[in-house]
């Protein structure tokens, strides 16, 4: 479990992360979204003693980082890949690791066949690609056998198979009550992979609360509508608190009402329906809503500089 109360980091003048509190429980995956600059780095390396709070507490299984004898077996933590000796080989670096501990080499070659490292266990880390540099993050991660889980993207890199092996792995370690802490932008992984999900902006949690809950949340609630009497649908449907969009001819988006509601008057007007679809929220869209107001760059902003970009060029021409 992780237990974090009143955390906050200041660097100056700038407040990185700003008074939150949040518990991280065992048996799920929980997962970690923010823009760019929302604090989410931060957090992880104060969870893990690599920063020292400007003010709060931040806990890991009852006890600060630090204050746990051999973390290793308490906390595996992956937040950059590349914070290895590149002179090493794989195996060499996991047997240091695995020396700090007293962990038994018997453990090293397991988590190297666990994470797919065999092929390149005896190569230098610093001729690894991307992906195989997060397998081995994994893999450090993992060797202390730790009660809990905390990766900072983790599917970075990989192809797809690596990616769907993080995720059996994440959700198989969060099924024997381990506590599995992971950030990711990609929102439909996290969809497929966290059980619960922790958003934060500007230093500040925004949402704190199941997957399901959140992308309910959005409630987006549009029906998706295909017929040749489209346009008189549409005429129906209007009211006060029902929206229609014609998407293009002969298909409608429909806010405000369910899909048996616009089936039933379609059918009391006998008109044909060749497609009748409720479309959900996503976990993307929850996401881009709950953060709208706590990304440090609009898109707009970018539109502004491209135009700004095309006027100067312009007018040199």
């Amino acid at each position: 479990m992780i237990e974090a109360r009143g955390l906050t980091k200041r660097y100056g003048a700038k407040t990185a992360v700003d008074g939150v509190t949040f518990t991280v429980q065992p048996g799920q995956v929980t997962g970690f979204l923010g823009p760019n600059g929302a604090g989410k780095s931060t957090t992880m390396r104060m969870i893990v003693g690599l920063d020292r709070p400007t003010a709060g507490t931040v806990t890991v299984n009852g006890k600060p980082y630090a204050a746990h004898r051999r973390p290793l077996a308490e906390v595996g933590a992956l937040l950059d890949a590349k914070a290895v000796h590149t002179g090493r080989t794989a195996r060499n670096h996991l047997l240091a690791m695995a020396a700090t501990h007293g962990i038994a080499t018997k453990r090293v070659d397991e988590v190297i066949e666990l994470t797919g490292l065999r092929p390149v266990a005896s190569k230098r880390v610093g001729g690894f690609s991307l992906g195989m540099g997060q397998r081995l993050g994994i893999a450090t991660a993992l060797l202390g056998d730790p009660r809990t889980l905390i990766l900072d993207e983790p599917v970075n890199g990989l192809d797809p198979e690596g990616v769907l092996w993080v995720r059996n792995i994440a959700k198989f370690l969060a099924s024997e009550g381990r506590t599995v802490f992971l950030s990711s932008h990609l929102m439909s992984e996290v969809a497929l992979t966290a059980d619960h999900v922790l958003v934060i902006g500007r230093g500040r949690i925004l949402a704190d609360a199941p997957v399901t809950e959140i992308v309910n949340g959005a409630a987006r609630k549009v029906v998706r509508v295909r017929s040749p009497q489209a346009t008189e649908l549409a005429e129906l449907l209007k009211g006060a608190d029902t929206e229609v969009d014609a998407v293009e001819p002969g298909l409608l988006e429909v806010r405000g009402t369910d899909a048996a509601a616009v089936g039933e008057l379609a059918a009391s007007a006998r008109i044909v329906l060749h497609e009748l679809m409720p479309v959900a929220s996503t976990l993307e869209e929850a996401y881009m809503s709950l953060t709208a107001d706590a990304v440090e760059y609009q898109s707009e902003d970018i539109a502004a500089i491209t135009g700004a970009t095309s006027d100067l060029e312009g007018s040199k021409a």
